[in-house]
């Protein structure tokens, strides 16, 4: 199945494609450059990375033996020999070669100080799919469940995609955090994913999970920071604003696909049934996903957060617009949310005042309900977050 990414690259500057395993940068990429064209090494090729890792120097004399015709160099896995960036930092330099950086992790660049190019190369980033992406392919049930990494939509029984997952999970575990000695003990760990899953879109306690996983407090900080780090998840930070109410400060923690937060949560066996707590959990944590990866590709200079305030009347989804009003989102997962389902956010948004209110629901027509517009969520997300769909009133 070839679906049209919608993430837009620059092909005249050099740059970093950065991207959890299995988000199809490898395939976007060679789509996107011919092998007449452009050089591609595979690092995750333990023979490319072997004489790489000896003698990153092997690169210059390989890229200056180039013909004029190659005009490309990909580095597929760029974290597995992070001392070829001074070469290509040298190589941009002095010829006229575009370097292409893949990279599932970000853990080894920074943790060996390595060179980022300090702005000689562009900086992307790659997410699971879109349901923009998949338009009529794209269904919400399959998704919640099973999420949208591109290889689960080659499979069509449950049982491969079942499968496929428990195995990325695994491969995640060898490759990425014992092959690459990211922790010392791999089954803390390994205990530490399930928790951590099973926390999926919560506020964060340290302490009741280092109890949980039998570690420490600093350690379950070092293990959210490798999940960071290795692209498998984000932190939603607390919203911070000079509001009369007393706010949460602590952060929640989000894994980047739906799927693969079940897999890791041993959940996978367990049909998500409409009108549950599984299924609104689920559905918040699809639609902040939507939100936050067409922002990356579209609208950059957005900033996210979320609000709980010491009532725990709490709104889902921030985000900070330069030009715009503050957006205050809240995501139901309802088929027919009413005022009663938003008492709390009306109160709280008409307090807060200078804000855009809105609510992505399972509802089939929006509405107005008090100070809030309800949207049907896919809707809501094309007219917020797509690329120039927003309406003239709220373009800068």
């Amino acid at each position: 199945m070839v679906v049209k990414r919608l993430l837009k690259l620059i092909l005249s500057y050099s740059f970093f494609l950065f991207g959890a395993r299995s988000t199809g940068k490898s395939t976007l990429l060679r789509q996107t450059f011919n092998a007449q064209n452009s050089l591609w090494i595979d690092l995750l090729d333990p023979n490319q990375e072997e004489i790489f890792a000896r003698n990153p120097g092997e690169l210059r004399a390989i890229v200056l033996a180039l013909p004029e015709t190659i005009q490309h160099v990909v580095l597929d896995e760029i974290q597995k020999v992070p001392k070829l960036l001074d070469v290509v930092h040298d190589l941009i330099e002095k010829t006229n070669k575009k370097f292409i950086m893949i990279g599932s992790s970000a853990r080894k660049l920074k943790k060996e100080g390595a060179n980022l190019l300090a702005g000689r190369a562009f900086v992307f980033h790659l997410f699971p799919f879109s349901y923009l992406e998949l338009g009529n392919q794209f269904k919400l049930q399959e998704a919640l469940h099973w999420g949208m990494l591109p290889k689960i939509y080659s499979f069509s029984e449950a049982d491969e995609k079942r499968l496929f997952l428990q195995a990325y999970t695994q491969t995640y575990l060898q490759e990425e955090i014992r092959l690459e000695q990211l922790v010392r003990k791999l089954e803390p760990f390994r205990r530490f994913l399930e928790v951590a899953a099973q926390s999926n879109g919560k506020i964060i306690n340290y302490s009741n999970i280092a109890r949980d996983v039998g570690v420490d407090d600093k350690t379950v900080k070092e293990y959210f920071e490798i999940l960071e780090d290795t692209l498998l998840g984000f932190f939603l930070e607390p919203f911070k604003h000079s509001f009369r109410k007393r706010l949460s400060s602590k952060p929640k923690f989000y894994f980047f696909d739906c799927g693969v937060v079940r897999a890791l949560a041993r959940q996978l066996s367990i049909s998500l049934q409409p009108a549950t707590s599984a299924y609104g959990d689920s559905f918040e944590h699809f639609i902040i996903l939507e939100c936050l990866k067409l922002a990356k590709y579209f609208k950059p200079e957005w900033r996210f957060s979320y609000l709980r305030t010491q009532d725990d009347v709490e709104v889902d989804l921030i985000v900070e617009r330069p030009g715009q009003s503050i957006l205050f989102i809240e995501i139901k997962s309802n088929s027919n949310v009413q005022a009663e389902h938003l008492r709390s956010f009306i109160k709280l948004v008409d307090d807060f005042k200078q804000c855009e209110a809105i609510c992505f629901s399972n509802d089939q027509y929006t509405k107005q309900i008090g100070s809030i517009t309800v949207l049907p969520w896919d809707v809501g997300i094309k007219q917020y977050f797509g690329q120039d769909e927003l309406p003239q009133s709220n373009l800068l």
